[in-house]
């Protein structure tokens, strides 16, 4: 009877002790955020941009940490293992969140359940680019040169990744039989193959490239986006083409593991609506063809939308027969 009063007179008291830890958070530094694509793409760049005012509101330094690899789901798998104390964050991503179940038999997590979702940061269009000396000038010389013998090849930021599985709906769509897709780890990488020549194509969000369309180095030949995008305006969505099958975007937010206690989900989820909501971050991203969602899409809200992704293009994956290992 003694050990038993001890215990939970012992719990009793734990458990005032707890509710400071959280919320005292953040007590320490760093707190990692997770993304988990190399340096230079969408998620990178708009992570970067973010964590200058992360830091600042949450008062401790929050470092990117890249962890790229099987189309994000290497960084995603990182996340859903840690500890849910609010140390460990990753930039949830279309990849390895919506795209990732249709294609990996063995995915060690699930994409909305091993997930405490926060809050969509942005999206942006996916476009289909080629290098602005490139003898395709149009969408239909596109869909000529990949009927012709040669054939074209796309690169993108890897198997499975969302422009992976636009090349396959292009295929489809245009009545396609040649249109070799060829995986990269990331967008930089893929960008330099282009530029070199080792590929005639990329599709990938718009994101980084918006300077290299507007200097002339690489030219659009279509955005995937439902309207033209205001940072391309010339450049016309896939939809005008007579290919509505490829109107989608590239999505990021900010999610941590499971089980992450209340008060630190709703101190992250105000720190990063509050990031959106700043005017010079808000013009950056505009800058770069991102975009905040129009209200804030945040924690149920945002699950549901990431489980409602997952169904669409895991239905996508499983008609072109991708599956990684």
């Amino acid at each position: 009877m003694q050990r038993r009063h001890l215990l939970g007179l012992a719990a009793g008291l734990a458990l005032p002790n707890i509710a400071r830890a959280q919320s005292a958070w953040p007590t320490r530094m760093p707190i990692r955020l997770i993304v988990t694509f190399p340096p230079g793409g969408l998620a990178d760049t708009v992570s970067r941009l973010l964590v200058p005012s992360l830091s600042a509101a949450l008062g401790q330094q929050v470092v990117v940490e890249n962890r790229a690899g099987a189309g994000g789901s290497i960084g995603a798998d990182m996340c859903a293992k840690a500890a849910p104390d609010g140390y460990t964050l990753v930039v949830s991503h279309a990849s390895p969140h919506g795209i990732a179940p249709g294609i990996y038999p063995q995915l060690p997590y699930d994409p909305v359940a091993d997930f405490s979702h926060l809050a969509m940061i942005c999206d942006t269009g996916n476009a289909l680019m080629v290098k602005a000396d490139s003898p395709i000038k149009t969408m239909a010389d596109y869909i000529a040169a990949a009927k012709s013998a040669r054939g074209v090849r796309y690169g993108s930021s890897g198997i499975g990744s969302i422009t992976h599985l636009m090349g396959e709906v292009l295929a489809k769509e245009a009545h396609l039989t040649k249109l070799d897709h060829v995986p990269y780890r990331g967008s930089a990488p893929a960008l330099q193959d282009m530029l070199a020549g080792q590929i005639e194509s990329l599709f990938d969000p718009l994101t980084t490239y918006v300077g290299m369309l507007k200097d002339g180095t690489l030219r659009a030949l279509a955005v995937s986006t439902p309207a033209r995008v205001p940072a391309v305006p010339s450049v016309p969505t896939f939809a005008e083409l007579g290919l509505p099958r490829l109107t989608c975007t590239t999505w990021i937010g900010i999610s941590g593991p499971k089980g992450l206690p209340a008060p630190i989900a709703t101190k992250l989820t105000e720190v990063a609506v509050a990031a959106m909501a700043n005017a010079d971050i808000r013009q950056k991203l505009a800058d770069l063809a991102s975009y905040p969602p129009p209200a804030p899409l945040t924690g149920a809200a945002y699950a549901r939308y990431i489980g409602d992704y997952v169904k669409e293009w895991t239905g996508v994956a499983k008609a072109a027969g991708i599956v990684a290992g």
